[in-house]
């Protein structure tokens, strides 16, 4: 039952946090904020915050780009979706994908374990220390074999773009760069979630995993002082981590990595715009940061003050940097643009999911991609036509390397060119993943990062850490 006294902006479904069952659930502004409510039969109401900027929503729903994901859509030679399940009316608990899902596989999670060598207040996965997990009971680790069949999964029974090797900490195992070796002869492109403990003790391991084909090291990043690790990993890391970047500097030859900020309000949040300007001095070898509203799953309990939202991340950006407004940023499923011109899955994920922009370097210098780009223009056009043309390319790009590299992608749907244009750009981004309190299953219909499990499921990012995490 809704409040007769608030007009519901959109009406989905959500989830109760204490039982999990699945309910009403409405969208509604108030105060220039964002907000779903939600009314469980056995447990009461809840409330929780959205978007907090909900103009800046607004513009985002504009530009949304649905991305319907079809039974006989084919990318190279690829079923989009075969794997996909018969519609089942207790979604989201019947999970793998099936028929009522929107959206294609475009990055494909596995979890090669559950060990791990922290034990963060924040993990959303509640992942095992206790001597990496030797000294109790836990969650059965994947087999290679399993690994290698999951891998095989995705290939065969999606589009998706690339492969992430998450966890637990993945560098707890040894055979972790046999596995993306293996990766890499089914996709182009493969990452490595770390917190960079491993990476850091040694060089040696730094080139093992480079040589064996990593496409790109997602690397946990708090901040530029100790103070936010202490809070949320439970110890002193930053030189950790930036002697994980030094090693995988000298790892070569194009050593990439992006940092991943679990952002937490009135915890590192002032920190978003040093975080950046970090990236920006080590371009030589950062291409992107990927901030991470915290996520109330896991181990990290829920906090309605720690809540920080896309447009909160993007509203830090634009105070702490002075390179940045909100205005330079779009929802991830643009990014179809270049995509799908080079034959690679679109992302239609949900418009709220996440925002993203990039800087182009140029004498030194790092400027927003829209002061050279018609990014707006562009959106346009691939919204009515589905692709952008090389010409419609020339007309709204400016800069002159920056053309020629979009260009060369565009004419020769190659992953090495869209490899190229992002080692000339820095990524900005920031994806909030839902927990039980924001929990929308209009999101998780359109999400478009699915976790591989032995059993053969696939199933979307969020129900998975929501529900179906052992």
């Amino acid at each position: 039952m809704r409040d007769a006294t608030i007009t519901a902006i959109e009406t989905t479904k959500s989830i109760c946090p204490v039982c999990h069952r699945v309910i009403d659930a409405y969208l509604y502004e108030d105060g220039g904020a964002l907000y779903i409510s939600k009314n469980c039969p056995e447990h009461g109401r809840f409330k929780d915050l959205y978007w907090s900027d909900y103009q800046l929503y607004r513009r985002f729903k504009r530009y949304d780009v649905r991305v319907r994901a079809r039974a006989e859509s084919r990318v190279d030679g690829r079923s989009s979706n075969r794997s996909r399940r018969e519609f089942n009316p207790s979604c989201p608990f019947a999970c793998g994908l099936c028929t009522a899902h929107e959206s294609h596989t475009v990055l494909g999670i596995i979890d090669v374990t559950s060990r791990c060598n922290l034990r963060c207040p924040v993990c959303f996965a509640g992942n095992f220390n206790d001597d990496y997990g030797g000294g109790r009971s836990i969650a059965k680790e994947p087999t290679a074999e399993e690994i290698r069949a999951i891998i095989d999964n995705f290939a065969t029974n999606t589009n998706a773009a690339g492969i992430q090797f998450s966890g637990g900490e993945p560098t707890l195992r040894d055979d972790l760069p046999e596995l993306i070796s293996y990766a890499r002869q089914r996709f182009e492109h493969v990452e490595v979630d770390t917190n960079g403990i491993k990476m850091a003790e040694s060089e040696e391991y730094c080139r093992a995993i480079e040589s064996a084909g990593t496409s790109v090291v997602y690397l946990q990043f708090d901040g530029v002082t100790d103070a936010p690790y202490e809070k949320l990993r439970g110890r002193k890391l930053l030189e950790v981590k930036k002697r994980a970047i030094e090693n995988h500097r000298r790892a070569g030859p194009k050593p990439a990595i992006v940092l991943v900020p679990t952002v937490v309000k009135g915890v590192n949040d002032d920190q978003i715009g040093d975080i950046i300007k970090f990236a920006i001095e080590n371009r030589d070898i950062i291409r992107g940061v990927n901030f991470q509203p915290i996520s109330f799953c896991g181990r990290a309990p829920y906090r309605a003050s720690e809540r920080i939202t896309v447009s909160d991340v993007l509203r830090g950006i634009e105070e702490q940097t002075g390179l940045l407004t909100r205005n330079d940023f779009f929802p991830p499923s643009l990014i179809s643009m270049v995509l799908t011109s080079i034959g690679k899955s679109e992302v239609g994920c949900h418009f709220a999911c996440g925002a993203f922009s990039y800087l182009v370097i140029k004498d030194g210098k790092a400027e927003p991609i829209t002061r050279y780009m018609d990014m707006e223009k562009l959106a346009e056009i691939y919204r009515a036509k589905g692709r952008i043309t090389p010409v419609a390319a020339l007309r709204h790009i400016k800069l002159g390397f920056l053309k020629n590299l979009f260009v060369s992608v565009l004419r020769s749907h190659a992953y090495r060119d869209l490899s190229s244009l992002h080692f000339n750009l820095i990524f900005i981004g920031t994806m909030h993943f839902m927990d039980a309190y924001n929990f929308d299953l209009a999101r998780v219909k359109r999400c478009v990062i699915h976790y591989g499990l032995p059993d053969g499921r696939i199933v979307p990012f969020c129900s998975y850490n929501n529900i179906h995490r052992p």
